[in-house]
């Protein structure tokens, strides 16, 4: 085998393996807290501790500890448990009797933020607790800088990738079929976009680890070196190696590549192939850095976004190859040459929209939680925006279809149709692809955007929505009157909770009663109490539970004595 056969055989084993995604979990959640939530210790902690479901990058992170007056009583920086990688803590300063605030933040596996706080009381006499000023608990990865940096990552490579596909495939038998037309122009503007994402998908990173380090843009030599820190850096490193790797091989694949032969060497189908995995590997890694990754079962989600992505990037990088193609070709010889290329890229584009719109539907039954949640959340809110725009493109697309690709093929005969028909394929085909570029721009900020967590789906099944302020509330269900009531309702402060249950005016007694604590506005473990019967029907339970501000399901298991089990759930807003 020569030598540029072996080479050619090497790339496209290495892009194979780079098709394996690396492991990833789910958002990022505060399991524990050492002093607890909302609890009391007799003796001053050394030492402030959170536990996570999953390991957190400490120079990604943050925690202050604050007196009632706004002091900061943190000794050192923050570190990592020497036992255990999952848990953060943070040295303090001997403090004293009182109530004290803990603020925390974090950076979740695909990059968003997450942030909390709690309080806990230093006894034995700490007093009431005070009303804390407590910092936002809204953060968002979707600032302008990261979406517009984004939005040219996702173009730039989609392009590249779907001019590549148009100049190797679709265009490639114009040369043979139409004298004096040639394909150069195709390459260059593949190089282009080449070179636009290999630049932007390093700015993007920087801007993201700025954000995540809370350090200035311009502090570079302390940002490169945590390019590599977090899960979601490490992503997009790899995005800019495999797409390099891909430029690679598209780029020897052009270089081989003679049109004029109607039949291919075996030159030009390795490095075809290995172009084709390359790019393959390339798709693949946005989601395994991203929401699909985190969206169970992983493995159809992971497919579910390489399909939208390959058939995007067809999509879009072919438009923008037409685009070049009727600009740059012989003004003689641009009918006969569109003649050629549009049906082609038709028949493609046809089964890529397909492909696109099945995955897309697919994805977001995964993501939605409920069906309210796509005019609900910001994130379905930006899938119906982008549903929209590629419903209009679809149907500009269309006139394409039935209109302009049958005149193109009647100027054969007709000549006087070839110079309108023109003229109107570049008009179409220049409004579709500013319509798809708009739709990708939404795709950046929607992936910037957390997915609704999967426990929305409860709020629809809530028998009262209460709060903020203290609630006192009966909800009736299976024939027994259940009465909420949480006092203060207020997150980070001591809460009471108490839950009356009667049946026909009568309490019902010995019942075993437990209240179980679900986030409804993040992913976050679920806390579950037993409460003790303090009066005839009455349970009780000091609860260390509402961590934080936002909209929470308490979710009531009763099982009463001798009786058939119910649950009775409520929406709660807890204020801050």
């Amino acid at each position: 085998m020569s030598r540029p056969r072996v080479i050619l055989v090497v790339l496209a084993v290495a892009a194979t393996g780079l098709l394996l995604p690396v492991a990833a979990s789910a958002h990022a959640y505060l399991v524990s807290t050492t002093p607890s939530a909302s609890g009391t210790v007799d003796v001053a902690p050394k030492e402030v501790t959170l536990t996570f479901d999953e390991a957190v990058e400490p120079r990604f992170a943050l925690i202050s500890v604050t007196d009632k007056d706004g002091h900061l009583e943190t000794s050192g920086a923050l570190s990592r448990s020497p036992s255990n990688p999952d848990t953060l803590m943070v040295p303090l300063k001997h403090v004293p009797e009182g109530w004290y605030l803990v603020f925390w933040r974090a950076i979740s596996v695909d990059g968003h933020p997450v942030r909390g706080f709690f309080t806990f009381a230093v006894g034995p006499n700490p007093g009431p607790a005070p009303q804390f000023a407590v910092p936002s608990t809204s953060e968002t990865a979707a600032t302008p800088q990261l979406v517009v940096t984004r939005w040219l990552t996702f173009l730039g490579v989609m392009c590249a990738i779907g001019l590549f596909v148009l100049r190797i495939g679709i265009a490639r038998p114009v040369v043979r079929r139409v004298d004096g037309v040639a394909l150069g122009p195709l390459n260059l503007a593949f190089g282009i976009s080449a070179l636009v994402a290999l630049a932007v998908v390093p700015i993007y990173l920087l801007f993201a680890t700025a954000q995540f380090a809370l350090r200035s843009v311009f502090d570079i030599g302390t940002l490169v070196p945590l390019f590599s820190a977090s899960a979601f850096g490490r992503g997009y490193l790899d995005l800019e190696l495999c797409f390099a790797l891909f430029v690679a091989t598209a780029s020897v694949a052009l270089w081989v590549d003679r049109p004029d032969r109607p039949q291919r060497s075996v030159v030009e189908l390795l490095s075809v192939l290995a172009a084709i995995v390359a790019a393959g590997a390339v798709l693949i890694v946005p989601g395994a850095a991203g929401h699909a990754a985190q969206t169970a079962p992983r493995g159809i989600s992971l497919a579910l976004d390489w399909v939208h992505l390959a058939s995007g990037s067809v999509w879009i990088g072919g438009l923008v190859g037409l685009i070049v193609l009727w600009f740059t070709l012989p003004a003689r010889r641009r009918v006969a040459a569109l003649a050629v290329c549009v049906p082609r890229f038709s028949a493609v584009a046809l089964v890529a929209v397909a492909l696109l719109l099945g995955s897309g539907i697919w994805a977001t039954v995964n993501h939605m939680p409920t069906l309210p949640a796509l005019w609900q959340t910001s994130y379905g809110q930006a899938i119906l925006v982008k549903s929209g725009l590629l419903a209009v493109a679809i149907l500009v697309s269309a006139v394409n279809l039935f209109k302009t690709k049958p005149r193109l093929a009647a100027a054969r005969t007709n000549p006087e149709l070839g110079v309108p028909t023109a003229r109107l394929l570049r008009n179409l085909v220049a409004t579709e692809a500013a319509i798809v570029t708009s739709a990708v721009l939404v795709a950046a900020v929607l992936s910037s955007l957390p997915p609704p967590p999967k426990s929305l789906a409860l709020e629809s099944g809530a028998l009262a929505k209460v709060g903020p302020g203290p609630v006192s509330h009966a909800v009736t269900t299976g024939g027994y009157v259940v009465k909420f009531v949480v006092a203060p309702n207020r997150a980070a402060a001591p809460n009471a909770f108490t839950i009356s249950v009667t049946k026909g005016g009568e309490p019902v007694t010995g019942a075993d009663v437990r209240l179980t604590f679900v986030m409804l506005d993040m992913e976050m473990g679920n806390q579950v109490f037993a409460f003790k019967e303090t009066a005839p029907g009455i349970y009780t339970q000091n609860a260390a539970a509402l961590v934080m501000a936002g909209h929470w399901g308490l979710s009531v298991s009763i099982t009463p004595k001798g009786g058939t089990p119910f649950t009775a759930l409520v929406v709660d807003h807890a204020g801050g």
